[in-house]
């Protein structure tokens, strides 16, 4: 164990009210490419950037291009929870965890056992219609070809935030209520590039600020522990007891 994930476990035994900040980087070790690293959504080719596909203005104007590539690289259902998903189910199972507060729309943090989970971007397992509001599930977007409508003739529309769209002002609040009251705040794969998500941080007011990720941050300089490496292999080394 390096010095820096013994010191890691130092500052889990010592808290009683953690939150988890995770980004892309928590869901690539469960085979879900995330957008800027070199094999990312970024840098693979379509007629239109990935930005622009995923963005409000683009679901609009063009609902048929923009469900193929929703289907074809933003569903990911053979995906498992990895050790990182797991350990933090774990915590929170024993009482240490109070909320995860993600980026990801893959519910992986869920089908890890995790309860108490903010969700920024939305999910892809929730869908409803624009028109009625009825709810659909995953079934319903890539069951269906072309652009999925409800019975009422309304659109599908998938429960994530896309450019140009704000982020769900609850979900929001309550993700700055539990990091502003955690004792201890951990941040792991994320590049802290994407606000305001990243902005979130700001609002942790105590002096166990942990980032965990495989490269620099612009905030490391304002953490009191880095741990350098994949989030799922450091997890895994913690011991997390009663």
């Amino acid at each position: 164990m390096s010095d820096a994930v013994a010191k890691l476990q130092e500052l889990i035994d010592g808290s009683e009210n953690i939150v988890f900040f995770g980004g892309a980087g928590v869901s690539t070790e469960s085979g879900i490419p995330d957008f800027r690293s070199v094999d990312g959504l970024y840098h693979q080719k379509y007629d239109y950037p990935p930005e622009t596909i995923l963005s409000h203005t683009f679901y609009v104007s063009k609902p048929k291009e923009f469900f193929k590539f929703y289907r074809d690289k933003m569903v990911a259902l053979d995906a498992k929870p990895n050790k990182a998903h797991l350990a933090l189910a774990k915590l929170e199972e024993i009482g240490k965890l109070k909320a995860v507060v993600t980026q990801n729309i893959d519910g992986l943090h869920q089908a890890a056992g995790s309860k108490k989970v903010l969700e920024l971007h939305g999910s892809v397992l929730r869908n409803y219609c624009e028109k009625c509001h009825q709810f659909y599930d995953i079934k319903a977007v890539i069951e269906s070809e072309g652009v999925p409508t409800c019975a009422c003739g309304g659109r599908i529309k998938p429960d994530v935030v896309l450019y140009e769209e704000g982020l769900d002002q609850r979900t929001l609040q309550e993700a700055v209520k539990a990091i502003s009251e955690a004792d201890m705040l951990i941040i792991g794969g994320t590049s802290l590039a994407v606000y305001p998500a990243a902005g979130l941080i700001d609002y942790y007011q105590g002096h166990k600020l942990v980032l965990i990720n495989k490269t620099p941050t612009p905030r490391d300089s304002m953490a009191d522990l880095v741990v350098t490496g994949s989030i799922g292999e450091i997890f895994s080394q913690i011991k997390i007891e009663h």
